[in-house]
């Protein structure tokens, strides 16, 4: 070890001790040989235990130490620590400026163990009223861990994709008598990605483009990694094509013996194939749709008219449900679901019954004062661990419609969390079924369930589902949409916003569910106001 990784593990030290609450003197003491250690010019694996200890600031505890992870690679205090602490925990001490209290309180009071549970807090405002935090404190605890995950290597969809846009448009204005474009995970939208890919017909340095940087894992851009392909103008258009393609997609479309083109639409028109957009290349089943030219028109953001499930300073939101009418209305839409957390989600401030009645009375009052839009009266109650909903059925029978969703006890094993959404699905008043599995991309995977056994269930019971469009969920997940379709299930391409910026998430949602080949059609909020009322009337 170096004297910085040596020092590097007194500082963690010090934040694990910090955590758990340990003396302060012997923390200031770890802290402290961190500072010095990591100064110091000579190689401390050189210097027996005795030397080390004559270093200032050091002494004879942390001399045994230093000689223990120089021999052993390990220092047992520290094991101790480790042991009780979860992996995410001790990755978020790792975060600058995130002290351990904080650290300790997020831990201890909304129960997160991961860097994306708390990234996704964050988005959701569930740290504002927490001892020590507050608006302010949270937003930049989120900026500081949106870099951290990006970072990682991986990163949401709607994360890179800025960035991607923005070198190409570098690229493009440094040279605009070539082809390029983006290709790759990027062009295909999908959930995660773990770098950007750029394809052109010149071929330049990329360290000589601005904000490109080398490490000594590859090229960067924004902290995200980069790879450029070169290729011939006659060839372009194949290779965009095949670049923006899964391995099985391509070799599917390879089998047909394409030849070179300048325009991806060249290859497919040579091929007698109608163009297959690349968010849906994946499999080849697109394929043979597109040998009859039989593809589905897939649904645009556009196509939505109105914003499903939202949730204002009622719970956890930023703004009122007027302000988030308003910005509904400045975007064009018809209509707006108020969905806000039930009662059992304390953590969010879930509403108690009263406060349920008080904010249907101001909608009430909305709608009066806003004829030519409508506001929904709705609610996100939690499933219960036996499948039940956390109101009585007075309560549930006042709403337009109602979503449930799971956010507690979340380590069922498949067959146990199934049932519960199925019974969930079974209640008479659950119109949607709200992120079905729970995921947290880059952070939590779904609990396990039984795709099939609860789109079936949600068939047979008139559920919609819903593909909550958060970039940190993007649940369900594309690849059941066509499942669903052929069953005639309607999924509903909801933002889940917590503020009126959460509106604009929609996009990434469309985004999705374009890659299962969702049409407006299936799409339940891509009715107009009219067709909704009556959707909501049709399951008395």
């Amino acid at each position: 070890m170096t004297n910085k990784e040596l020092a590097s593990k007194f500082n963690m030290l010090g934040k694990l001790m910090g955590l758990h609450g340990e003396n302060p003197f012997k923390i200031k003491s770890y802290t402290n040989a961190y500072l010095t250690l990591r100064k110091l010019p000579d190689d401390l694996t050189n210097l027996t235990e005795e030397e080390i200890a004559e270093i200032p600031g050091v002494g004879k505890a942390i001399s045994a130490k230093i000689r223990e992870l120089i021999d052993t690679g390990e220092m047992q205090t520290m094991n101790k620590y480790l042991d009780i602490t979860p992996e995410g925990i001790q990755e978020m001490l790792t975060i600058r400026g995130f002290g351990a209290k904080k650290i300790m309180t997020i831990w201890k009071d909304l129960g997160i163990e991961t860097v994306g549970e708390l990234l996704h807090a964050c988005k959701e405002n569930r740290l504002v009223k927490l001892k020590g935090f507050g608006l302010k404190t949270q937003a930049q605890l989120q900026t500081q861990l949106e870099y951290f995950v990006e970072s990682r290597g991986s990163a949401h969809y709607a994360a890179v994709l800025p960035d991607a846009e923005e070198l190409l448009e570098k690229l493009r204005d440094e040279f605009p008598d070539h082809l390029i474009a983006i290709v790759g995970e990027v062009a295909r939208k999908l959930p995660v990605i773990n770098g950007i890919e750029i394809l052109s017909d010149v071929e330049f340095d990329p360290e000589l483009i601005g904000g490109i940087l080398a490490t000594d894992d590859g090229l960067t851009y924004n902290n995200h990694n980069v790879d450029f392909h070169f290729v011939e103008t006659a060839s372009f258009g194949l290779e965009c094509l095949l670049l923006s393609s899964s391995d099985e997609f391509s070799d599917a479309i390879l089998e047909y013996g394409p030849e070179a083109a300048e325009e991806e639409e060249m290859v497919f028109d040579q091929l007698d194939l109608a163009f297959i957009p690349a968010e849906l290349r994946e499999d080849d089943y697109w394929i043979g749709l597109a040998k009859e030219y039989a593809l589905p028109e897939l649904i645009e953001v556009g196509d939505i008219k109105g914003v499903v499930h939202n949730h204002s300073t009622y719970s956890d939101g930023l703004n009122t449900v007027e302000e988030m009418a308003l910005e509904c209305m400045k975007q064009g839409y018809e209509y707006l679901v108020m969905s806000d957390h039930s009662k059992s989600a304390f953590y969010a401030n879930g509403l108690q019954p009263d406060r349920v009645y008080h904010q249907q009375e101001e909608i009430d009052l909305l709608n009066q004062k806003y004829p030519d839009f409508k506001i929904f009266k709705s609610i996100e109650s939690d499933i219960l661990s036996d499948g039940s909903l956390d109101y009585e059925e007075d309560i549930l029978r006042s709403f337009d419609l109602v979503i449930a969703s799971v956010h507690s006890n979340l380590k069922m094993d498949e067959e146990k969390a199934t049932r519960r959404l199925i019974t969930a699905i079974e209640n008479p008043y659950t119109r949607i079924l709200g992120h079905p599995t729970g995921r947290l991309l880059l952070a939590r995977k779904g609990y396990p369930i039984d795709h099939k056994r609860v789109i079936d269930a949600c068939a047979a019971n008139d559920v919609v589902i819903e593909l909550n469009a958060s970039p940190h969920r993007l649940d369900m997940d594309w690849s059941w949409i066509p499942y669903a379709t052929e069953k005639g299930v309607m999924i509903s391409i909801n933002p889940d916003a917590h503020s009126i910026s959460g509106i604009n998430d929609i996009q990434w949602g469309v985004a999705a569910a374009r890659k299962g080949g969702l049409t407006i059609e299936n799409c339940l909020n891509s009715k107009s106001l009219l067709d909704f009322k009556r959707w909501i009337k049709s399951k008395a």
